[in-house]
Formats: C-alpha cells, sequence, structure tokens
C-alpha cells in the first residue's frame, strides 16, 4: 500500500498540559524568538519565513513561563494528526510525527525549540496542503488531468493556529468536507482490517463456471463472496453452483462494471482473484483524486464518471437520472475537467473535427470525391460549399486540410439527434448516437473522445423541463428536422471524472478497471512524491 500505517499518541501529560501564559521580556521567551529569528535565512519557504519575520520571531507552537518552555496543546494536536495520517492515505513519515514528538520531549535550549518550533510548521504547512487539496498535483500528473485544485494559502494555514477556537476540528476539517470522500475513507478503513485478518480466498482457475453446473471451487467462492460481505457463508451449500451463491456473484459483477450474468468466466475470476492489497491502492489513490475536487460541486450538475461509463444527474445532494456514456478509446482518452453546460442543439450539424477529416476521411476523399455524399457530409471552406469533386484531396496528403467537412442533422448524423454543449478547449461534449448498440456493452469505450449517451432526449428532459421542454416536445422538434438551439437559463456544472473505487450512499464499494492507465500513472507520482517528500 501506498500509506504506512503508524501510530504515535502525544504522552497524557502533555496532551493535558495547561498552556503557560504568553512569553514575558524574561526568560527563555525572547531567546526563542531571537534564534527563530536567526535562523530564518535558512527556511526555504518564503510564505514560512515571512509569517515568522512579521511576528518578531515569536514560535507558534512552543509555550514559555520564565525559564520554562513546551509545546502547546495544538502542537500536540498537530503532530497527532501527522501520525495519523494514514487514516487519509497519506504517509505518516512524510510530516515526521515521530521525531517532532521526540524532540518536543528533548528539547532544552532556545535553539532546540526553535529549530522545532520552524520544523513543525514547515510539516504542518505540507501537511495541510497535502489533506486539502492533493498530494501531487493533477495536472502535473498528466495532462488529461486538467482540474487545478484550490491550494490553501500558507499564511491561513498559521493564522489558523492561533486563531480557532478548537484547533483539532479545524485539522479535520482541511480534509474534503464531501461525504464521498467520508464514505471512501470508512472504507478504507474496513478494507485494511479485513487485510489485516487475511484478505481474500483464491478461486482456482478453471473452466467457465454457469449457474446449475457443479464445480469443487465452489468452498472457495463461498468464502470469497463471503469475505467481502456479498452474502454469509452459510448462505448456500452444496456441490451446484446455484441460489443465493450466484445473487452474490452477480452482485459482484454489478459491483464491478461487468456484465450481470452469473457467469464466471475469465474475466470475472481475475476480478474475483484480485488481491485485496490491489483494492487497497485503488481506495487509496481514488481518495487522492477525491482531494483534487471541490466540496460542492453543484446544486444541480452532472457528474460522468469516465471509467465506470456512467452519467448522472444530481439534484440536491440526490441522483434524479442515471445514463450509461460511451466514452472514448485508450488512444483517444477522454479528459478529466470541469465546464457548465450553457446550451441543447437538437438536429444538430457535426463539424468534423480536423483530426478525423483528415486521418479518416482524407483518404476516402483521394479515392473518390463523391465517397461522403451517402454519409450526407459536405464541404465548405469558410462559409461557401464547395464540390468535393472541384478539390484536388491528394495534395493534401500530409499537408493539412484548408476545408470544413461538416454532416447535416439527420439520423445518419454521428452527433444523432441532440447535444449537450458545455464549452470547453477540449472540443469535447454530451451528444446522442446512432451506434446505440454499444450501450448494452460492459466496456463501453469506443469514441473520438466525446461522451455518447444513452436515451439524450431523457436526459434532456431532465435539464429543460423547467423551460417548458418536456421529452415529448423535444422530439416533436427532432421529427422536424429543423436545427434548434436552446440556451439554459441556469447553466449546469458538468463535471468529467475518473474515479476506479469509490463507496455509494447504500454502503455498496464499486470498482472499475483502468481503462487509461491513469491510476498506473498516479500511483508511480504518489510513490515519487512520498519518497522525495514533495
Amino acid at each position: 500500500m501506498l500509506s504506512a500505517a503508524l501510530s504515535v499518541t502525544a504522552p497524557a501529560a502533555a496532551a493535558a498540559q495547561t498552556a503557560p501564559a504568553a512569553p514575558t521580556d524574561q526568560g527563555i521567551g525572547p531567546a526563542i524568538a531571537g534564534a527563530i529569528q536567526a535562523r530564518l535565512g535558512t527556511v526555504s519557504d518564503p510564505a514560512i519565513a515571512a509569517y515568522y519575520a512579521a511576528r518578531g520571531g515569536e514560535p507558534l507552537w512552543v509555550l514559555s513561563d520564565g525559564d520554562d518552555a513546551g509545546l502547546s496543546e495544538n502542537g500536540h494536536l498537530a503532530i497527532a494528526a501527522f501520525a495519523a495520517a494514514n487514516d487519509h492515505a497519506l504517509n505518516p513519515d512524510n510530516y515526521a510525527p515521530i521525531d517532532l514528538a521526540r524532540r518536543a520531549d528533548a528539547a532544552a535550549t532556545a535553539e532546540d525549540y526553535a529549530t522545532l518550533d520552524i520544523d513543525l510548521t514547515r510539516n504542518y504547512v505540507r501537511y495541510g496542503t497535502h489533506l486539502a487539496s492533493g498530494r501531487v498535483q493533477p495536472n502535473v500528473v498528466s495532462k488529461a488531468l486538467n482540474i487545478f485544485p484550490e491550494i490553501p494559502d500558507p499564511a491561513d494555514l498559521l493564522n489558523a493556529v492561533g486563531q480557532s477556537p478548537d484547533f483539532g476540528t479545524y485539522l479535520e476539517a482541511l480534509a474534503p468536507q464531501s461525504p464521498s470522500y467520508a464514505r471512501l475513507k470508512q472504507r478504507l478503513a474496513e478494507y485494511r482490517d479485513k487485510a489485516a485478518r487475511g484478505g481474500f480466498t483464491h478461486v482456482p482457475t478453471g473452466a467457465t463456471l454457469k449457474p446449475g453446473m457443479t464445480d469443487p471451487r465452489l468452498d472457495a467462492l463461498r468464502r470469497r463472496m463471503a469475505e467481502e460481505d456479498y452474502m454469509q457463508a452459510a448462505a448456500h451449500a452444496g456441490d451446484v453452483y446455484d441460489g443465493a451463491l450466484v445473487e452474490a456473484v452477480k452482485q459482484f459483477q454489478a459491483y464491478h462494471g461487468l456484465t450481470v450474468d452469473g457467469v464466471i468466466g475469465p474475466e470475472t475470476l481475475a476480478e474475483i482473484n484480485t488481491s485485496i492489497t490491489q483494492r487497497l491502492i485503488q481506495m487509496e489513490l481514488n481518495m487522492e483524486r477525491r482531494r483534487w475536487m471541490p466540496d460542492h460541486l453543484g446544486s444541480t450538475y452532472i457528474f460522468v464518471n469516465l471509467a465506470d461509463q456512467v452519467l448522472k444527474v444530481v439534484k440536491d445532494e440526490k441522483t434524479i437520472h442515471t445514463a450509461r456514456v460511451v466514452v472514448g478509446k485508450p488512444y483517444h482518452a477522454t479528459p478529466v475537467f470541469s465546464r457548465n453546460m450553457t446550451y441543447v442543439e437538437v438536429n444538430p450539424f457535426w463539424n468534423v473535427p480536423q483530426s478525423i477529416a483528415v486521418n479518416e476521411y482524407l483518404p476516402k476523399l483521394i479515392k473518390s470525391p463523391a465517397a461522403l455524399s451517402g454519409q450526407n457530409i459536405r464541404v465548405f471552406k469558410g462559409d461557401t460549399e464547395v464540390n468535393p469533386a472541384s478539390v484536388a484531396w491528394a495534395s493534401y496528403q500530409g499537408t493539412g486540410l484548408p476545408y470544413q467537412l461538416r454532416q447535416d442533422p439527420g439520423d445518419k448524423n454521428a452527433l444523432g439527434r441532440i447535444k449537450f454543449m458545455f464549452p470547453n478547449a477540449f472540443n469535447i461534449y454530451i451528444h446522442d448516437t446512432p451506434s446505440k448498440a454499444l450501450f448494452d456493452r460492459s466496456e463501453r469505450y469506443f469514441s473520438h473522445g466525446c461522451i455518447r449517451v444513452s436515451d439524450p432526449f431523457a436526459l434532456g428532459e431532465v435539464l429543460l423541463s423547467a423551460q417548458g421542454f418536456d421529452k415529448a416536445r423535444l422530439e416533436q422538434i427532432r421529427d422536424s428536422g429543423e436545427r434548434q438551439v436552446i440556451t439554459l437559463k441556469e447553466p449546469v456544472p458538468v463535471h468529467l471524472t475518473y474515479l476506479t473505487a469509490w463507496m455509494n450512499k447504500d454502503g455498496s464499494t464499486h470498482f472499475r478497471q483502468d481503462i487509461y492507465g491513469r491510476d498506473e500513472a498516479l500511483l508511480k507520482a504518489l510513490a515519487r512524491a512520498m519518497r522525495e517528500n514533495l
């Protein structure tokens, strides 16, 4: 696993320590302030150096009374939070709780307290930043992750130490306050407990197992389903694969994005035999992703999980619409980003992207200028339509295409009969499709990057009914063949995300395959950050 389990508890006497009076002009207090000021030139973080300079070197965590000094209650709370960082899938070692606790106990001189205070501040800012906005920044991990978490201002973190009426509560509130993060944190702890008790039973390889068949592996399969709480081990007996055991496997398949048929073929067996260590890593990676997200996604918003290939419309924290989607192929991977949906277009044109025009359609036009007419695709230069027979298509091979290909509205249109626009630099949108059969597949990554949605007019009704456009009215517009743009009176946030592990409100735990290799990339980035303590 990424994070190392570590438990450090401040001594009870120290935790209960009564804060000494504020430093006076006598005793060790001024000496500590002087020692801190003397070291500010060696502090690499300018925000921390500026903060201490503005305080005249007054320590943040150390309190003194005459010749006595000691770590404040807030200091003990911070060290305890560092020690418990593993609960948030962060590595406690990166915040040095053991070393800080030892030094707090052993400190005797002004220099000891000065270096302790500065080091505790440095680790606190690092911890607060990691917990609030992520251990690594997404766009650095991959250019396909176009989200930019709000990184807390070090000055705000430092001011909170002295100004928060309850610093322990403040520390807890640095973590994402979304229910989805809290649920995943809870499930991570529960799976760690399962791992400590032995993990998951391996089910031996064998022929595809279908309901009604007998198989010597059923004992192992029963144990495996019980270990992940899909059934009670005693709910099924005998050597026939039926009843409660089949239902448990179907639930397992549903929670892992597989075809729900109760048949245990190679794909289902591979998921069953994925180790609990790998599941823990998945949960830890997705806790990092949750730290990248804002706590509040909007009162009404669209949430597309690319790894799950599902779209949800959420209103007032309740899912009011769910639909299957088709997302980009691995080599046309749909990026992660958030934008506001501002309009819906019925009977849209499709302006063929240049990459598709050059790579897919130009070879056809070279062979026959009329090749695309059967698909209702016309050629334009600016606003002027061009006869494709008048173009020397072969001369543009490998040089770019100064023409725009545009497909007319209709049943053959690649966007189907409706599209949902949230303008962005990636030319990604949600749309209908003439290829309806793809929605029946358990794995649905076939597009060039845009998102095809099942039953798009039902989605249109959810988004536009308040403006008088129910499904029937939208379909009337569709059947008219006329292009119509409908502006949303209230823009709706659209969040394209990539989550391979989560816990639903009903307590179900879900895992998905890493279709774009983004788990692997994030794992490497986190391992490097933890190793180098970035």
